[in-house]
């Protein structure tokens, strides 16, 4: 009713026409415009929690707990029909009759909605790759993690969410088509599988202490219809081994299209592939010129692994708890970026159910009150051998940076930001490039703004994170575009990234089935060229933080965006 509502003021609007003094009729008519548009921008958002309540639900939207979204045929189609409606409408909205926010918001839908039919219908990932549906909406951490209300009130909206698995299970099944890429099966057993072993163990056992009977009788009902439907996926998944292929890649055009549906990015992929590689080199010189003073004489490999050595004896949580309140100050004393209010980060082990990253963290939504972010770090599996446990425990100045990246002034700052800005829009719909781009861009300009005054070690923790995101980089392009292999990705995150030999092995495999992991650099660069333009003739480093200021004010739109906005550039393009 919105969209139709916005649609018919737009008519009013337009018709009246433009220039010079506004007539009565002619204002009268811009105010009608501004607020259909206003009508259309949250009838958007509240269509989108409506198809996508897993979404709403991450974002503090309770009153869609329990719910996941549609994945029978009619409902993706009608996800798809939404998306093409509102980009529809939303370019009928002409930039005479709105104000320059309300242009950036209607540009910002447009991309977010073109981004998400680019997965949908595009790449058509609902029906080639699982891992649609095992980051889609299968996962309830919220309703465990996050104490955004008493025990039973969350046990029963785990038990709705547990009571819609099986239906979802079968539409899962009733999409994905066969054969499939092999490293996708590999990723859809273990997902599918590690579901099912959390919803009848850590899932339950978070609520082992509510006092309710019946409760928990629904509880364990539900959590084992929930987990048989998922294991089935599972199993039948693995069944499909026979089968396998290496066809995983999108193709060099699709792999274009994906680039600018979801961030923007016009530019074509042999001057993205140049780009990347240039940064690849420069920190390949950086790394070799630190390493020389960290470990003279030694090999790159060899000068990684002394970095790494250097462990905190209490493990990284405590140590993690130690860096986040120095990088705090530092951010401070070096006047980089506002930090909004008082709230930070907890630091914790990560549960047994979710510990496939070494570390991540999962912020507050913008509709959550009084909620904590909490920042993971991922204990190495006892079932390991020792060798292979230390070395998944980070060095001191390894973690560093991995808290710069998640916490200060990384993801948690940024979305700190996010959900203080101006629009509802910015705060719910933060992209990958700029998420990710922001937070590894935060890496290197901590660094250049001082971290570790200049000692080797740090630099060597710094560049071994940025050489990782490098060859994310070309990998993606490699993978999907250039013919690359899986093995040679493999090698190339060995022997040009130093990477070691289970990191690469599932970075390979990650780039074939989350293809814009590339986002990490090409943020990265966007943002970095981004801010010497601006500075430049706004003071240089003494602008940083007036720069990281506005840029976080956006919420998360494609960089574009967010650079003919701060330039006064006719059009949004991306420029490295």
């Amino acid at each position: 009713m919105r969209i139709i509502a916005a649609a018919s003021l737009l008519a009013i609007a337009t018709a009246a026409g433009f220039g010079g003094t506004p007539a009565p009729a002619q204002s009268q008519a811009r105010t009608a415009a501004t607020q259909g548009f206003a009508a259309f921008r949250d009838g958007f958002i509240e269509g989108w929690f409506k198809l996508d309540p897993a979404t709403a639900v991450y974002q503090g939207r309770h009153d869609f707990d329990g719910q996941l979204p549609d994945w029978s045929a009619a409902g993706l189609k009608r996800q798809s029909a939404f998306l093409r409606q509102a980009i529809d409408r939303a370019r009928g909205f002409k930039d005479a009759d709105l104000t320059l926010d309300e242009r950036f918001e209607r540009d910002y839908l447009i991309r977010v909605a073109e981004g998400k039919l680019f997965w949908l219908d595009d790449a058509d990932q609902p029906h080639t790759n699982p891992a649609y549906y095992v980051g889609g909406g299968l996962d309830p951490n919220v309703y465990i993690a996050r104490p955004y209300a008493d025990a039973p009130t969350r046990m029963k909206a785990l038990v709705a969410f547990f009571g819609r698995v099986p239906a979802a299970a079968q539409a899962i099944r009733a999409n994905l088509k066969t054969p499939m890429p092999r490293s996708f099966i590999d990723y859809g057993v273990a997902g599918f599988n590690g579901f099912a072993d959390y919803y009848t163990g850590d899932a339950k056992a978070a609520f082992a202490e509510v006092r309710d009977p019946a409760l928990q009788k629904q509880l364990a009902t539900s959590a084992a219809a929930a987990s048989a439907a998922v294991r089935a996926l599972g199993t039948w998944l693995e069944g499909q081994r026979g089968t396998a292929t290496g066809d995983f890649a999108l193709g060099a055009d699709r792999f274009q299209r994906m680039v600018r549906a979801t961030e923007g990015v016009d530019t074509p992929l042999a001057t993205l592939e140049a780009a990347g590689r240039a940064d690849l080199k420069r920190n390949q010189d950086a790394l070799a010129a630190a390493c020389r003073q960290f470990a003279p004489g030694q090999t790159i490999p060899a000068c990684i692994d002394k970095m790494n050595a250097n462990k905190s004896p209490d493990g990284p949580v405590a140590e993690a708890r130690r860096q986040i309140p120095e990088l705090r100050a530092f951010v401070i004393a070096k006047d980089l970026v506002t930090i909004p209010g008082t709230e930070e980060a907890k630091v914790e082990e990560s549960p047994p159910y979710n510990r496939q990253n070494s570390a991540y963290i999962d912020p507050a939504g913008p509709y959550e009150k009084n909620v904590p972010s909490v920042y993971y770090i991922s204990p190495p599996d006892p079932a390991w051998d020792k060798k292979t446990q230390d070395a998944f425990v980070p060095g001191k100045k390894d973690l560093l940076f991995t808290s710069v990246h998640e916490v200060m002034p990384g993801h948690f700052l940024q979305f700190l930001h996010a959900n203080r800005s101006p629009s509802m829009f910015g705060r719910v719909f933060v992209g990958y490039a700029f998420a990710e781009g922001w937070a590894h861009y935060a890496e290197e300009m901590m660094w250049d703004a001082g971290l570790g005054n200049g000692d080797a070690e740090t630099h060597v923790g710094q560049i071994s994170n940025a050489l990782l995101r490098d060859c994310r980089f070309l990998s993606a392009i490699g993978l999907h575009a250039r013919g690359m292999t899986q093995a040679q990705s493999l090698q190339m995150f060995r022997e040009q990234c130093y990477q070691d030999e289970g990191n690469s092995r599932q970075q390979a495999a990650r780039g074939t089935y989350d293809p814009a992991y590339l986002n990490y650099t090409l943020g990265k660069l966007m943002i970095r060229k981004l801010r010497d333009d601006w500075t430049a003739t706004r003071g240089g480093r003494t602008a940083w933080k007036a720069f990281h200021d506005q840029f976080l004010s956006y919420g998360g739109p494609a960089i574009p965006l967010v650079r003919q906005r701060m330039m006064g550039e006719p059009t949004a393009r991306a420029v490295f």
